[in-house]
């Protein structure tokens, strides 16, 4: 005769990955404490090395799941791209936790393969649409075809992270603004 044993908690991948999504952006990679993500998550320390057999595994997922999707967006309206790509950017860093998020990545002691990954899936991405935008105007024509597009990009999402640390919230038309600027500052002539 066999016993059936518990049934797997289908939910526990979604409560323990959001538990230590709030504890990485708020208390940082060091502070993460897997017997605390697990304890609020409903569930055991077992079952978190089931899934990840480290805290790096388990930051490594987390920031898995903030991953943006590449939209591809490409139109004759390479600034009103622009500007659709900030907005998107605002909506995504807007979110709680994950400017907090950010400061975690840009600390010393977050381990390397976390901060790796959150380049490769969430920086890198943007940085490349941003670059295929501005790419895509200079292709028509549209700005200086010898901006240094690597600065404009930096510029764009940058200047987010300046009015944060400044303490200075940006301001709800923040995407028009910053693309009009970074869109002068290459050369373009922003469209009414």
């Amino acid at each position: 005769m066999s016993v059936a044993g518990r049934s797997r908690d289908t939910d526990i991948d979604t409560r323990v990955l959001r538990v230590a999504g709030r504890q990485l952006s708020r208390a940082g990679y060091d502070a993460m404490s897997l017997a605390a993500i697990a304890a609020e998550a409903g569930t055991t320390r077992q079952a978190l090395y089931r899934r990840w057999a480290t805290k790096a595994e388990l930051a490594a997922a987390v920031v898995a799941q903030l991953a943006d999707e590449e939209t591809g967006r490409s139109s004759a309206d390479p600034f009103g791209d622009l500007v659709r790509e900030l907005a998107d950017f605002q909506r995504g860093v807007s979110r709680t936790g994950r400017l907090s998020l950010v400061g975690t990545m840009l600390q010393d002691t977050t381990d390397g393969d976390v901060r790796a990954q959150y380049r490769a899936r969430v920086v890198a991405p943007r940085r490349r649409r941003i670059r295929a935008i501005l790419d895509r105007a200079a292709e028509l024509e549209m700005i200086d075809a010898d901006a240094d597009l690597e600065v404009a990009v930096t510029m764009t999402t940058g200047s987010w992270y300046g009015r944060a640390l400044a303490g200075d919230p940006p301001p709800a038309d923040w995407a028009a603004r910053t693309a009009a600027l970074t869109w002068r500052a290459v050369g373009g002539t922003v469209p009414s």
